[in-house]
């Protein structure tokens, strides 16, 4: 697997695996955690892989092609798997406060991306929260954006609390 990573970034971003190793896995990771999303509640709505194409794209600022390939890379990884810290480590090594939150709205968005939140989709956005060490308070605040952006009303039913 770290080869056909290693091959996706020479062949399309043009740099070497070897200085870029940490950053290009940091990439997989990310979107192997938004595949996650898509993939808790059993159903692939079109709207959610549209979010992570997005979610990718604004974080990474990749072309279409590039975008569609990590997460061709990032599904294989997620299916290959045995847990979330695989991921969740690699992102509190490299990443700051700022950037874990920013994860975490992504997470979201593509968790609303088809109008119907989960429980199974709620209960993986609160255990990568976790994993990342994001405050509850943060967790929260990226959910709300994330609703307001999905333009879903605000909602006490599914709880700010959880």
């Amino acid at each position: 697997m770290l080869d056909a990573i290693r091959d996706f970034f020479e062949k399309h971003v043009g740099t070497s695996a070897r200085p870029g190793t940490e950053r290009h896995s940091i990439e997989v990771a990310t979107a192997a955690l938004l595949v996650e999303v898509v993939r808790m509640d059993g159903d692939i709505d079109p709207a959610e892989r549209t979010a992570v194409l997005r979610a990718v794209h604004a974080s990474f600022g990749l072309s279409g092609a590039e975008a569609d390939e990590l997460i061709r890379l990032a599904e294989q990884e997620a299916r290959q798997a045995a847990d979330l810290y695989q991921f969740t480590s690699l992102l509190n090594r490299s990443f700051s406060a700022e950037q874990k939150v920013s994860v975490i709205e992504h997470l979201w968005r593509v968790a609303f991306a088809d109008a119907e939140l989960s429980a199974w989709e709620q209960h993986l956005v609160r255990k990568v929260a976790d994993l990342l060490y994001v405050p509850h308070s943060e967790y929260i605040a990226a959910k709300v954006r994330a609703r307001a952006a999905a333009g879903l009303k605000s909602a006490t039913d599914d709880s700010a609390a959880t």
